[in-house]
């Protein structure tokens, strides 16, 4: 059809938003959870303005998407001075490590037509062309 990157990169996102769904759905969470989620679990104690600004989120979505995380039991928000704390509960553990593993998951299941070395080469590209090399949010220690 279109010989793009934005093409590719809509058919990619469509199928890794359907397939994390279809897992975050299992714990009650939707797609917009993840990044939350993903980002206090790497980044224990943070306050809200720094997952704010760390995932540029709005300030609006972003105090929504917190109190209703910590209302349904998968964050922590403690007060510490003038800020907030964020850490995981433990149904938010369970939540961090079902949303971090699926990164892995989908990339098995869309990446296994490739030779590792292609793999390598094509995340290697990837990371280039989005100016990100290396820095992915789901990199394994």
């Amino acid at each position: 059809m279109f010989e793009t990157l934005a093409y590719y990169a809509t058919v990619l996102h469509r199928s890794f938003t359907a397939y994390t769904t279809s897992r975050l759905q299992a714990l009650g969470l939707s797609f917009g959870s993840l990044f939350p989620i993903l980002y206090v679990g790497k980044h224990p104690g943070c306050s809200q303005a720094e997952l704010t600004a760390a995932l540029g989120l709005d300030w609006g979505y972003s105090q929504r998407s917190i109190t209703r995380l910590v209302e349904e039991g998968f964050l922590t928000r403690e007060k510490s001075g003038r800020a907030y704390r964020l850490g995981l509960s433990e149904r938010g553990r369970e939540a961090f490590a079902v949303s971090h593993q699926v990164f892995f998951d989908w990339d098995a299941l869309h990446l296994s037509s490739l030779t590792p070395a292609e793999q390598e080469q094509l995340l290697a590209l990837l990371a280039k062309a989005a100016g990100k090399e290396g820095n992915g949010p789901c990199t394994r220690p």
